[in-house]
């Protein structure tokens, strides 16, 4: 009995001692395979990936990413496709004039047009000469040319000269940093350049610095000057560039921008890209002047 004993204690330790050893091993093998996932910052676990893991994931995850980028390129390029065709077939029937709505445009809103060209367009003087009798046509009464490189306004004369013929020209000749304005087509045209504005903004400098130094008042107390928007505008009609704000801007060339046209003349105008000056269109022009005659402005309220 006593031996009986001794073997039951002696089989009871051994299976602790067994069971404990197994335990531990394979508390090791988990923490093995939980090292090679997760690893600890700050007593919280973080997800850890084996460089070979990584990059099993970047190759099978480079063919998906490559398969969309595709298909999404696909979609943007069949999107710009469809409003192109939807562009075109618009212009085809305003040509046609199946649509009475566009034959008597009301152009109350549109007091002033802005159309600026990119200057290698601009060098071709029948498209803008094309262009400005369009306008005439449709019945626009002020139009103001801009180009950055003042090509307009270098070739204003050689222009004048061509539209003669046709129309009772009267022009108003400045040098070429001053705007140059002329009618022709019943229209008042006015051609400025990139180079009127950076004039008209050394002006108006000018002209806020001389009249803050004279300022007594300000010069004793040492006061830095503060210039509000209603100062520089009269800065800028004290030294003749304030001009007529457009209410609609049509942007010729292959640039989505206004090419650096005088911002303070442009505080509410909206900027319409019509593509290049080579490929315009008199129907084009109409529906942006329709689309234009529908919009509700809250200039900036």
């Amino acid at each position: 009995m006593k031996n009986d004993h001794h073997r039951k204690e002696r089989d009871a330790t051994l299976f602790h001692a067994i069971s404990a050893y197994q335990r531990t091993t394979i508390a090791n093998e988990l923490a093995c395979i939980f090292s090679r996932y997760f690893y600890s910052v700050n007593g919280s676990y973080k997800i850890l990936i084996s460089p070979s893991k990584m990059i099993e994931a970047s190759v099978i995850a480079s063919p998906i990413l490559g398969i969309l980028y595709y298909l999404l390129h696909a979609i943007v390029c069949l999107a710009h496709i469809w409003s192109y065709l939807i562009y075109q077939i618009q212009c085809l029937i305003i040509s046609s004039g199946l649509l009475p709505k566009y034959q008597n445009l009301k152009l109350d809103r549109l007091q002033h047009l802005a159309v600026v060209i990119d200057s290698e367009e601009a060098k071709n003087k029948s498209k803008v000469h094309q262009l400005l009798l369009w306008l005439s046509d449709v019945g626009v009464k002020y139009v103001i040319l801009y180009d950055i490189e003042g090509v307009m306004k270098k070739s204003n004369k050689a222009f004048q000269k061509s539209t003669a013929t046709q129309s009772d020209t009267k022009c108003l000749d400045f040098d070429l940093n001053v705007p140059s304005i002329f009618d022709v087509f019943g229209m008042t045209v006015e051609v400025i350049s990139y180079t009127d504005g950076k004039e008209a903004v050394a002006k108006a400098a000018n002209y806020l610095f001389s009249k803050f130094s004279t300022n007594q008042e300000g010069t004793l107390d040492g006061l830095e000057p503060k210039f509000t928007e209603p100062d520089i505008s009269s800065a800028l009609k004290a030294v003749g560039h304030d001009g007529p704000e457009p209410d609609l801007l049509l942007v010729y060339g292959p640039a989505r921008c206004h090419l650096g046209f005088p911002a303070w003349r442009m505080r509410y105008t909206e900027i319409v890209h019509m593509g290049r000056l080579s490929s315009m269109k008199f129907s084009a022009i109409v529906k942006v002047f329709y689309d234009f005659s529908k919009k509700h402005q809250n200039y900036g309220k």
